[in-house]
């Protein structure tokens, strides 16, 4: 079956940061994509010799970040393009690794092959994909993260080899090329409970700590030392602790980091976001087992070092921070204002100058206004206000400034130079100290790098980034370009050129939600992992399509004609579609026939297109010369839109004569705007109202933006069906000119359209389908057809949800905070309601298409403070709770008078009972 089940996403445990989880009701979801392909393929067309992406089959960006990593990896490539599965398992597998395991590794070789030799941007890896998900089926509540994704796939790859090797082997162990690839040994040497033990183990990926370091050897260091190190070296000692040291180092050495943890008081997982530096060249030589005893030697010193730099950074402190209270200030600064103190001179004022003024406010304040201010006639008084600081006796005089005032010259003299020198001692010894500590922290950090302990280097390969919190994210990878020497960032699709500076800011953490979870090193002496393959008899290298097999280069092939095929029929498409438009701007003006004893019959507009029809316009728009516009009207039923634009052509007729298509243009928008304008003027009864007739006036009544009425006009004017005659298809084309000048982001009809309607509508919606719901309840006929309901409901929540979205990427801090009042207010408290019925699919696809569309914002650049809000929403709109959530406070409807609800009601019942001119 191809529809994966997870489990619900719960808040206990490390949630699936690959794709939303089934709910706790085991509801089946769908994953529809995240987005589509270009219909034009020309757009999914590779570009020279770019590398291949991989397409994001719903949530799958995880996927394409470990496979890109390791396809990469030249040897690791070799490795599985040349596979073959075991002769004796092609048709019977003999076991559940085997019909598991072999048909992932032929789906994996087809996609590396078409990594390698696709003429198409990117590449879809359902296929490999749906093998690999179908692993974590499960019907217990148990959760996996990524990183088990990663161990599944390495696990699958290793079973998959050891078949092919025990089957080739002669007598000897067999070897397997996954384990002598990825994996290494190391050794623990430790005391448990006073015992010495010794154990050598093997390991893959090496997980590590993140929290509480600033750096990737710390983060070793941490790992590679447990419990009391003193107690490692000591005899009878009680302590328990061990050490690790590799014995053997893999040609490819995984770190996973681990950026998760769960928040007890909270009772969530959560992310940490700290920033955790590593280098592009690792030396690893000071974790090796033969270098144990120089490495114990020098963490030694380290100790010692690190414990005087702590006494001297406590030293400092004192220094930096003086004085005994809460507050604290640097003791220079103390100094240089006892200085300043001493230095200054006592400048006396009397308080009356200086406060005279704000007494005297105070003493009319508390008397109120004066007779000659205030009429005689005045019947109130303001009561006396007493203020007793503004009424307690006037201070003796007090200097302007504080300054001491009782000092002698002498005095002041001894003094200002103990205060000097005191100042001057302070700055040499902050100085010192400070000197020292970056002696120090240099001198820890060139600990390791004499000649004898950098011989073991391993350089950074690939950095898999995650990019959101620890239930919802987005996943991609810079992978280093070996042969020429710059990175590259692999983003599902999408494959760009890098910077080491890029990879630091979205891979260290600290800056944003995003970070690194694994990191890739390679043995930077095994030249043989990235080295491109020689043809042994030309000695040239072997690119593309030469480094396959046989049997996948044919795969290829197959693939690209079908691709080729596909930009043929583009192309003959295109050529199709030219070839029509230049026929119909060909097409003759046709005479104008007998008049006909009968009235045609009524049609749509674009009916107008046949024959008969244009011969009947034509004929027409001749007798306008002597009857005016209206005769196109007695001939045919036009739309009200098309009646005032053949109307406004014929009236300008004059000027487009005299001056030309433009011209006749601009007089016929005017004379159309100026009767629409009229129109929106009037007061017409309800059933007779011009709104539903044409929306300008809808627009003028509503006060639309310019903007938007200048679209729609030439919206009208642009019509396709325009095409009566030349003067009608030269307007035409001067009308779609102008509207190709307007910028796709200047005008967003659809926002102003639907917007305000599909607010109010939704309230409706939602209080319907509810109530609905509980009269169907008592009786199949006490109620409305559900699904109806529930169609305008969905699509209420789509539109919303769209228009919420864009306000979000507009980028302006007013629109933002605006889309996110519609989700958080409406759409996610409306979520739940969509989800209660699983049957419903049409809903919970609806769902899942909304919460995909802020999902992939999140491998997209945007400001840190965009990133903050984005964090802090994307939590509530993918809780997949089936428990129906209520409104906080039921919304507030509409409140509307009898009397309004009754002309609403009676103009959409008019609207309905109306049958369109299709009869339908």
């Amino acid at each position: 079956s191809g529809t994966i089940s997870y489990q619900m996403m719960s808040l206990r445990c490390l949630v699936l940061e690959a794709s939303i989880a089934e709910n706790k009701a085991s509801l089946k979801r769908t994953h529809p994509e995240v987005w589509s392909d270009s219909p034009n393929p020309y757009d999914r067309k590779r570009q020279d010799n770019c590398p291949v992406g991989l397409k994001n089959v719903g949530n799958t960006c995880w996927f394409s970040a470990v496979i890109q990593s390791l396809f990469n990896l030249l040897e690791f490539r070799r490795l599985v393009l040349n596979f073959n599965p075991p002769a004796n398992a092609q048709d019977l597998p003999r076991n559940q690794k085997e019909h598991r395991n072999l048909p992932f590794m032929r789906e994996l070789r087809y996609l590396f092959a078409l990594l390698v030799g696709s003429k198409r941007k990117y590449v879809d890896p359902s296929r490999a994909v749906e093998i690999l998900k179908d692993a974590f089926k499960s019907t217990d509540s148990q959760q996996q993260d990524v990183s088990e994704f990663t161990h599944k796939l390495l696990d699958w790859l290793e079973d998959a080899f050891q078949i092919k090797a025990e089957e080739e082997r002669d007598g000897e162990k067999p070897k397997n090329p996954m384990v002598e690839l990825f994996y290494g040994r190391f050794l623990a040497v430790g005391v448990l409970e006073g015992k010495k033990f010794e154990n050598t183990e093997m390991f893959g990926q090496y997980p590590l700590q993140v929290n509480g370091f600033k750096d990737l050897h710390e983060c070793l260091e941490a790992a590679m030392i447990e419990g009391e190190i003193e107690s490692l070296h000591s005899e009878n000692s009680a302590k328990s602790g061990q050490e690790h040291w590799f014995t053997e180092l893999p040609p490819v050495l995984t770190f996973e980091l681990s950026r998760f943890e769960f928040n007890q008081a909270l009772g969530r997982p959560e992310k940490i976001h700290n920033k955790l530096e590593f280098p592009p060249i690792l030396y690893l030589d000071r974790y090796m087992h033969k270098n144990r005893e120089i490495t114990r030697i020098k963490r030694d010193e380290i100790k010692r070092l690190k414990e005087y730099l702590t006494v001297l950074q406590q030293r400092l402190e004192r220094y930096l921070s003086y004085g005994s209270g809460p507050k604290r200030f640097p003791l220079v600064d103390v100094l240089q204002y006892a200085l300043e103190f001493a230095s200054s001179k006592p400048v006396c004022t009397s308080p009356v100058d200086d406060l005279g003024a704000s007494v005297r406010a105070a003493s009319l304040e508390q008397q109120g206004p004066s007779s000659s201010d205030v009429p005689s006639t005045s019947p109130v008084q303001r009561s006396v206000i007493h203020k007793p600081f503004t009424q307690s006796r006037i201070p003796p005089d007090l200097p302007m400034h504080p300054a001491p005032r009782h000092i002698t010259e002498e005095e002041l003299s001894v003094l200002e130079g103990c205060l000097h020198r005191w100042r001057t001692e302070v700055e040499n010894d902050t100085r010192d100290l400070q000197e020292s500590i970056s002696r120090i922290h240099r001198t820890i950090e060139l600990m390791y790098s004499d000649k004898t302990m950098v011989q073991v280097p391993y350089r950074l390969h690939a950095v898999l980034v995650h990019e959101g919190q620890a239930n919802a994210g987005h996943y991609w990878a810079y992978i280093y370009d070996h042969h020429q020497n710059r990175w590259m960032k692999y983003n599902d699709i999408s494959v760009t050129k890098s910077t080491w500076e890029e990879l630091e800011r979205d891979s260290f953490g600290g800056y944003r939600n995003a970070s690194a979870y694994c990191l890739m090193y390679i043995n930077d002496k095994e030249q043989y992992l990235i080295q491109e393959e020689f043809n042994k008899e030309t000695g040239q290298i072997l690119v593309g399509m030469d480094t396959l097999p046989s049997d996948l280069r044919d795969y290829v092939k197959e693939d690209n004609k079908r691709f080729e095929k596909e930009l043929e029929e583009w192309d003959v498409e295109l050529a199709q579609k030219a070839q029509q438009e230049k026929l119909l701007s060909q097409i003759p003006r046709a005479p104008a026939p007998s008049p006909a004893p009968e009235q045609p019959s009524r049609t749509d507009i674009s009916k107008h297109l046949k024959e008969d029809s244009v011969q009947a316009i034509n004929k027409a728009l001749a007798e306008q010369e002597d009857r005016g516009p209206e005769a196109i009207m007695d001939t045919v039923m036009l739309t009200p839109n098309m009646q005032g634009i053949i109307m406004a052509i014929g009236k300008a007729r004059n000027v487009y004569d005299r001056c030309g298509p433009e011209a006749g243009f601009f007089k016929a928008i005017k004379l159309e705007y100026t009767r629409l304008l009229k129109l929106a003027q009037e007061d017409p009864p309800p059933e007779c109202d011009y709104r539903l007739r044409h929306a300008i006036v809808y627009f003028i009544q509503n006060q639309a933006p310019k903007k938007i009425i200048e679209r729609t006009l030439l919206e009208q004017f642009g019509d396709h069906n325009l095409s009566f005659d030349e003067r009608c298809r030269n307007i035409m084309k001067v009308a779609q000119a102008k509207l190709e000048m307007i910028k796709p982001d200047e005008v967003n009809m659809e926002d102003y359209l639907s917007f305000e309607n599909y607010m109010e509508a939704l309230l409706y919606l939602i209080y319907a389908y509810q109530n609905n719901k509980e009269l169907l309840s008592k009786g199949p006929y006490r109620g409305h057809d559900e699904e109806l309901i529930s169609h305008y409901r969905r699509e209420c929540l789509l539109k919303l949800n769209e228009h919420a979205a864009a306000l979000f990427e507009s980028g302006d801090d007013q629109e933002v905070n605006n889309g996110l009042i519609i989700m958080n207010e409406l759409i996610v408290p409306c979520l739940p309601l969509l989800l209660v019925d699983e049957m419903e699919e049409k809903d919970i696809v609806a769902v899942e298409d909304m919460r995909n569309r802020w999902c992939s914002y999140l491998g997209q650049e945007m400001e840190p403070n965009l990133q903050e809000k984005l964090t802090d929403f994307l939590p509530k709109l993918l809780d997949c709770s089936t428990e129906i959530k209520g409104f906080n406070d039921p919304p507030k409807l509409p409140s509307y008078s009898t009397h309004e609800l009754c002309e609403r009601y009676a103009r959409i019942m008019l609207s309905l009972s109306r049958t369109p001119a299709d009869g339908r």
